[in-house]
């Protein structure tokens, strides 16, 4: 799980051949973001995914949330019309998604996260919130690379 700036907010470890949609809910529970006052945010306003993530009991666990669901429709969901309201779909958000596949494809830059040396589970997801840290720290204080 990702902002809109990049920055990993959240993380689930599942097994390599399972599908990652049932690991979404999973994933947007464990987001806690501290506001000025009160009680973290642990909802967001939006969420972008792409046509993996578009199943109907996942945009209702959503829509009863109060996320609305930026994700694009299968072909063969297009095809079919189901009844009621049509799904929205808003374009300009669903191009800023490519700030979540940026956030991914760092973190498979970081070499023992891509290549996962580590042998258990545990050693893993240690490794990928070190790697979600820097990435935080780097967005903290930039170096000055050029």
């Amino acid at each position: 799980m990702s902002d809109a700036n990049g920055l990993p907010l959240a993380a689930v470890l599942s097994a390599g051949q399972r599908h990652e949609l049932p690991f979404a809910v999973a994933a947007l529970e464990a987001v806690r973001l501290p506001g000025r006052r009160g009680r973290p945010r642990t909802r967001p306003r939006q969420l972008a995914g792409d046509k993996g993530y578009s199943a109907p009991w996942f945009r209702r666990y959503l829509r009863q949330r109060g996320i609305v669901p930026v994700i694009a429709m299968r072909d063969d969901e297009r095809a079919r019309p189901r009844r009621g309201r049509p799904a929205r779909f808003d374009r300009e958000a669903y191009r800023r998604r490519n700030a979540v596949e940026r956030a991914i494809g760092w973190i498979k830059g970081c070499r023992s996260v891509a290549t996962r040396h580590d042998k258990l589970a545990v050693n893993y997801m240690a490794m990928l919130k070190l790697a979600m840290i820097q990435q935080h720290l780097r967005a903290i204080s930039p170096s000055d690379r050029t």
